[in-house]
Formats: C-alpha cells, structure tokens, sequence
C-alpha cells in the first residue's frame, strides 16, 4: 500500500500543472515638478517579495515597444523593470521631426533632463517589489544620455548602461556625486556619437575615478538593438543587439555578486 500510495502521489503530482508565471505590465504615474509622467512596470508575479530593479530611459520618440520588450525580457529573468517617461504623460512624437525637437529640448536643459531621471529612480526604489539596494537604470539613444545624465546627478544605483546613447555633457562627473559603476555599449561606426566624444566621454569618467567599461561592436552604427531601425545610420544589427543583452545581463551580475546581493 505504501509503494502504491508513493506512486499515486508521483501520478497526480506530474497531472497537475505548476502555476505558470505571467508578466504583469502595469501602467504607473509619478510627477516631477509639477508634470505628471506615465511608466509602464514590468514584474513576473510568480515571483514573491522584493527582487532587483531596473529602470529603463527610453530613445527619442518616447516610450515605445522597443523598451516595452525590454521590461518583458527582464522581468521574466526576476527583476522588477520600470520604463520611464521623460516627456511627460501623452507626450509623445509621432514622427523623426517631433522627436528631434522633443530631445533637443532636453539636450538643452540637463538640470530638467537629470531631475527626470532621479524622479523614475525614486519611482521604482519606492515599489514594494523592488529592493531599494539593488537597483541598475539602462537607457537608450536619447534615454542613454538621460541615464548618464542621471549617474552625474547622484542617483544611488549600483551602476547604469548607456547603450547606443549620447555621451557628452554640459555636467562632467565627480567621484563626490557619483555612485555606482558604468557600462558603455557603443556601434564602432555610429555617426551620432564622434570619437572625439568617446574619447572625452572615457577621459571624464577616469579623471573623475569611476569604476567603467566600455564596450565598442564592430560594424554597428546607431541603433543597433532596435529592430525598427532601418536607416544609413542607424540600423538594427542583430548579433550586435544580442552581444549587448548579453553584456548587460554580466554587467548586472557582477555588480549584484559584488554587492552581496544575488539571491
């Protein structure tokens, strides 16, 4: 009885399913001087209590699912994702000619672009499923120069990653202000970003002793994770995309392991 009773138990055991984790992406307000900001929160709610966090600074036209997919995929690797707004609720560009006028707008008021930036850091540290001491921010293109901008501005993150993104700055770094470590990951042909601005870009972190890599991909230009990009220079370059995921996640890592805070 007691062998039949095991093997009974086994049976049932493998009929019933085990409960199947599910993506939850959840529309979230927060304000900033005054300017309501709509991100979009990404957790996987098998998942129980408090679990990494990143925030997610999106490219030029504004949130879009180029940095919707992203939240996805880290959420399902048990981080809890916050996109950002930088705009601003229901501001958005609907073409390249409203975009360029939306982030040239920000280009010329780093203070306005940094508070932005701390604003979603406060937002998803505040979150009861992210745990405040383990905590990156990435960004892309434009939202690559908001997170930088971000870091300059003193935001407690254990590091951030600019990808694709605008390296220069009105506002260069001290090692007074600045915590956490720094990921670069640049298209070696990208024509948005000169070698003169990595070079000043790099200069600025050494001068300033904060702990960066960065990482140039060979025959990349701008954009080279979306996969709506399809321009001279900026295009979607598929094994650049998935050797920059791949950095991020051993970025990640590293910084979680060194801080003690892996699970």
């Amino acid at each position: 009885m007691v062998v039949t009773a095991l093997a009974l138990g086994v049976v049932l055991s493998q009929s019933v399913p085990p409960a199947r984790a599910e993506v939850v992406m959840e529309t979230v307000d927060y304000e900033q001087g005054g300017q309501t900001l709509e991100g979009v929160l990404a957790y996987d709610d098998a998942i129980s209590g408090p679990r990494p966090g990143v925030v997610i600074f999106h490219a030029w036209y504004g949130p879009r699912e180029h940095e919707m997919n992203t939240a996805r995929r880290l959420a399902e690797l048990g981080y809890t994702a916050l996109v950002a707004d930088v705009y601003g609720k229901g501001v958005r560009a609907a073409n390249s000619e409203e975009a360029a006028k939306l982030a040239k707008s920000f280009y010329a008021d780093r203070e306005l672009m940094q508070a932005r930036a701390l604003a979603a850091v406060e937002n998803l540290r505040e979150s009861s499923l992210t745990d405040p001491g383990r905590l990156f921010a990435i960004g892309y293109c434009f939202g690559g120069a908001v997170v930088l901008e971000g870091a300059r501005a003193g935001a407690n993150l254990l590091g951030v990653v600019s990808i694709h993104g605008s390296l220069s700055t009105p506002h260069p770094a001290m090692m007074s202000n600045f915590h956490g470590s720094v990921l670069a990951l640049h298209g070696a042909d990208d024509p948005v970003v000169p070698p003169e601005d990595v070079r000043a870009f790099q200069k600025e972190l050494t001068d300033a002793g904060v702990d960066w890599v960065f990482t140039t991909y060979g025959n990349a230009v701008h954009a080279f994770t979306d996969e709506t990009a399809d321009t001279e220079g900026a295009r979607y370059n598929p094994i650049a995309a998935k050797r920059a995921w791949r950095d991020m996640l051993a970025f990640f890592q590293e910084l979680l392991e060194r801080s003690g805070g892996t699970d």
